[in-house]
């Protein structure tokens, strides 16, 4: 069963995710602590998609026309750079899960469409195909490894340039015993 399968199968997506206190905290942590761009990113950047789950409580206005992010059926986590996004302000950790955050990855569990809010900018993105697999993991986990295609649909601001462009995702997506999501996923996006 793929991994976008399994979501809806199993009702996953919902707002009872995690509790809204958490989500409500991690957004206005994220608003305080926003690093902004010093340069164009590269033709290819790459960052981390990191952390739990959370449904979005506050829908920010990302200037995207081609996602609601408000219409109930999108979940959020965080983005942490890896490479190709000349930042300032941003500590630089030779771990990516060990710098702080830069943005928030939207996604529809159950459907086809993302967004990532980076600084200088933000990206909209259809899924295009799921290439995971399921494997049990400790204590009733479902980890879903695999890469995932997704196109460019839409960009804003510093990433005009990447709109009809691809992002690769490496993903470990794990579905712990409790119900919650914890991503793990590498998005290579690129302008080709």
């Amino acid at each position: 069963m793929k991994r976008r399968d399994f979501l809806k199968t199993a009702g996953i997506g919902s707002v009872s995710m995690l509790s809204l206190s958490v989500s409500a905290g991690a957004a206005a942590r994220h608003a305080r602590e926003r690093p902004s761009l010093d340069g164009p990113p590269a033709d290819m950047f790459s960052v981390l998609l990191s952390g739990p789950y959370a449904p979005v409580v506050a829908c920010p206005d990302l200037g995207l026309t081609t996602v609601n992010l408000c219409d109930g059926s999108y979940s959020m986590t965080a983005i942490y750079p890896v490479s190709g996004l000349p930042l300032d302000d941003v500590d630089r950790a030779d771990d990516p899960h060990r710098a702080s955050p830069i943005g928030r990855f939207y996604v529809q569990l159950t459907g086809m469409y993302c967004a990532y809010d980076l600084p200088g900018g933000a990206i909209a993105m259809a899924f295009t195909g799921d290439n995971t697999v399921p494997v049990s993991g400790p204590q009733g986990a479902t980890y879903f490894v695999g890469t995932i295609p997704v196109d460019v649909i839409e960009a804003t601001g510093a990433y005009k340039k990447f709109a009809g462009g691809h992002n690769n995702m490496v993903d470990i997506l794990r579905n712990l015993a409790d119900g919650s999501l914890v991503e793990d996923c590498f998005c290579n996006i690129s302008v080709h």
